[in-house]
C-alpha cells in the first residue's frame, strides 16, 4: 500500500493529504519536534505533540494556527489515524504514527533512544514500513549512560572552581541546553543565555519542570558569575559576551566530539560526547524493534547505515531530506548583539 510519498516539499501522506515535518509551506504540516530544520515558517496549520506546541509558537508565532495531542492519542485527519509516540530526542519530540487501512507508517523524526534526565524516554513501534533517522549512523558513535555523563560534567565544574575558573557550555538552545541544565543541576549557580533563557520560559509556561537558571545580560557583572557555571549557545563560541567571562574554561556539549579531532579543531578546553541522537547500536535496536517490512533512512549516514541493513537482512533504503540541523550554526534565537 502507498501510504507516503517522497516529494519537493516533504513526506507526504496521500490519502490525509498533509505533511509530515515539510521543508517548504504547505497547508497540513504534521510536526515531530520543535527545531528549525523540522519546524518550518509558512505552513496554515500545524498539528504536534503537546509538550512541543509552545515551543513552536516560541519559535514561530504566537498566532499560528497550531493543535496538538498526547502521547498515544489518535486523530483521524481524511481516515488516516495519526498519532504521536515518544522520541526520546528532546522535550516532546515524537515519532509520528500513521495508519491506513490496517497499514503503518511510523516517520521517527529525531530520536535518541538512551533515557536522559528530562525527556520522554523513547518507545519503540511496530510498522509496516518505518522512516528513520541516521544522523550517527555508523559503529564509532557509541554513548555514555546519562549517570556517567553526569559524574564528567561535574568533576570538570568542580575542577574548574579549584583553578579559580568559569565552566561555560556551549549546547544548542532546544535540547541541550536544557539537558545539560538537568545533569549539573545543583552542582552551583547556572546563568544562560537569552536564547536558552527565552525558550526555558515557553516550556515552563507550559508546565514543564526545568531546573532553576538565571539570565546572563549582556552587561553581567564578572564578579557574579566568577566560578559559576554559564551555558551559551555554540554560535557564541568566540563571541565578545564569551570573551568578558572572567577566567572561562569551554566546553562544546555535541555528539560529533566523540572524536578527538573535533574538539582540537573547535580550539576548546573540553568536548563532552553528549548527543540527543540515537548512536549506531540505537539506531540498530529501534528499526530492529519496528519489525519494519521497509525501511528508509533519512540525514546522516544513510549510505552506510541502509547498506549495513540490507545485508542483515532489511529492506532498507536512502531517502535524501533537507533535515539535519548544524549545532555549531547560530541558533535562530541568538542575539546578534552578543555575538
Amino acid at each position: 500500500m502507498k501510504l507516503v510519498k517522497f516529494t519537493k516539499k516533504g513526506i507526504y501522506c496521500i490519502p490525509g493529504k498533509f505533511y509530515l515535518d515539510p521543508w517548504y509551506p504547505v497547508d497540513y504540516a504534521v510536526i515531530s519536534h520543535g527545531h528549525a530544520d523540522h519546524s518550518r515558517y509558512g505552513n496554515k496549520h500545524y498539528l504536534c505533540q503537546n509538550d512541543s506546541k509552545a515551543i513552536i509558537k516560541h519559535r514561530l508565532g504566537k498566532d499560528i494556527s497550531i493543535e496538538s495531542l498526547g502521547y498515544n492519542q489518535p486523530k483521524n485527519i481524511n481516515r488516516v489515524q495519526v498519532s504521536f509516540f515518544p522520541a526520546g530526542h528532546v522535550i516532546g519530540s515524537a515519532q509520528i504514527r500513521l495508519e491506513y487501512k490496517g497499514y503503518v507508517v511510523v516517520f521517527s523524526g529525531d530520536y535518541k533512544t538512551q533515557p536522559d534526565f528530562i525527556s520522554t524516554p523513547y518507545e519503540p513501534v511496530k510498522c509496516h514500513e518505518f522512516i528513520t533517522e541516521s544522523t550517527f549512523g555508523l559503529p564509532i558513535y557509541k554513548w555514555k549512560k546519562e549517570e556517567e555523563l553526569q559524574a564528567e560534567l561535574t568533576n570538570w565544574v568542580l575542577q574548574n572552581q579549584q583553578n579559580n575558573r568559569t565552566s561555560v557550555f556551549l549546547g544548542y538552545s532546544l535540547g541541550k541546553a536544557q539537558r545539560i541544565m538537568k545533569l549539573i543541576e545543583g552542582v552551583d549557580d547556572i546563568y544562560v543565555h537569552s536564547a536558552i533563557n527565552n525558550l526555558n520560559n515557553a516550556i515552563s509556561g507550559a508546565g514543564i519542570e526545568l531546573p532553576k537558571t538565571t539570565l546572563l545580560n549582556y552587561d553581567f557583572k564578572k564578579a557574579a558569575i566568577q566560578n559559576k557555571i554559564v551555558i551559551l549557545p555554540p554560535a557564541l563560541l568566540g563571541s565578545r559576551m564569551l570573551k568578558k567571562i572572567p577566567n572561562a574554561a569551554t566546553a562544546i556539549c555535541s555528539g560529533w566530539m566523540h572524536i578527538r579531532g573535533n574538539r582540537r579543531w573547535k580550539g576548546v578546553d573540553a568536548g563532552f560526547s553528549i548527543s540527543d541522537h540515537a548512536d549506531w547500536d540505537g539506531l540498530l535496536a529501534a528499526v530492529k524493534a519496528t519489525e519494519a517490512e521497509k525501511v528508509h533512512v533519512t540525514h546522516g549516514s544513510q549510505a552506510v547505515f541502509s547498506k549495513y541493513l540490507n545485508e542483515i537482512g532489511i529492506e532498507a533504503h536512502e531517502l535524501k531530506t533537507e533535515f539535519g540541523e548544524d549545532e555549531f550554526a547560530k541558533d535562530e534565537e541568538t542575539k546578534t548583539e552578543n555575538a
